[in-house]
């Protein structure tokens, strides 16, 4: 089969597009023929080597931690899955990746597809979604009527982030760049700020029950969110390299959020996609052979949005 991998760590230019082995699953996997993996910043780290001691991928290396394809053979003991059968699923940071023609992953990873969009699309949803999800509800524990600011909502978590708040009847303030504005303003955030041009704080007046951080700022940038914070209010930081701020003196806590798996999470966003209350969105599909040049895209900074990359699309 073709699949992507790296042999060492370094720029985009380490990874191969080569063929490998078919895999096959152990005990308690399933074998999916892949319609779709994702492109994810975390991605960068690992290949780069700048992240080996949190996730100590083994040598050589497919990357891809979100899946969406069809089960195309059962490991033993395998049960709730059969062949043919569409799935999604988020498959953790040192697993062996999706960026292949088939991938193995522990049924427990996956669950089903959503039937509303296409099945390659759906690679778009586990990691920003679960993201957004775990961020908003079990670490800021978001409620209806509270106030939440969600800084860098003009990324891929950002968008899932808006419309998760706002589907639980929250106000949602969303910080964005011009050339995101317009696809944050349709998941619904009520008041958007340019972050080119003001701050929130000279933007707002009212303070947040929470603020949700998804962009790399400066560090006095992120400090600066616990002032915008109630008292007794929390910001989560999704971007752990640098501790999430708080305030003890008005009991405004800061954490970081860690990412975990979680398929009854993910059936649930699953379920509301195909319900119509959350919208997957994808910003480019390119084909595995891409993949490279994608990372490279990526580390100039000219990538925007969720790409999905597809093993059945022709490389450009």
């Amino acid at each position: 089969m073709k699949a992507v991998r790296f042999h060492e760590y370094g720029d985009s230019d380490v990874l191969r597009f080569e063929d490998t082995e078919v895999p096959v699953p152990d005990a308690g996997e399933v074998r999916i023929r892949v319609a779709g993996t994702s492109f994810n910043p975390v991605d960068d780290g690992i290949r780069g080597g700048y992240l080996q001691e949190v996730f100590p991928v083994q040598l050589p290396h497919t990357p891809g931690i979100d899946v969406s394809g069809t089960v195309d053979a059962l490991g033993a003991d395998v049960t709730g899955l059969e062949i043919g059968e569409a799935v999604v699923g988020f498959l953790g940071m040192i697993a062996e990746g999706a960026a292949a023609e088939y991938v193995v992953a522990p049924v427990a990873a996956l669950t089903r597809a959503p039937a509303t969009i296409p099945l390659g699309d759906a690679a778009a949803l586990p990691l920003v979604g679960l993201t957004a999800w775990q961020a908003l509800f079990e670490v800021g524990r978001l409620a209806a009527g509270q106030r939440v600011l969600i800084n860098g909502a003009g990324g891929a978590v950002g968008g899932y982030a808006v419309q998760l708040a706002k589907r639980v009847g929250a106000h949602v303030t969303a910080t964005a760049s011009p050339a995101s504005v317009d696809r944050v303003r349709a998941a619904g955030a009520d008041e958007i700020v340019d972050h080119t041009s003001a701050t929130v704080a000279e933007a707002v007046a009212e303070p947040f029950d929470l603020v949700l951080n998804l962009a790399r700022v400066e560090p006095t940038a992120l400090a600066a969110l616990a002032a915008l914070v109630r008292p007794g209010g929390l910001v989560a930081n999704t971007v752990v390299i640098m501790p999430a701020p708080a305030d003890d003196a008005r009991g405004v806590r800061g954490v970081n959020v860690f990412l975990r798996p979680d398929t009854e999470q993910l059936a649930e966003l699953v379920a509301a996609v195909d319900r119509g209350e959350l919208r997957v969105d994808v910003a480019e599909r390119v084909g595995l052979a891409d993949l490279p040049a994608l990372h490279a895209r990526a580390a100039a900074g000219q990538v925007s949005g969720k790409v999905v990359v597809l093993p059945a699309l022709t490389a450009s």
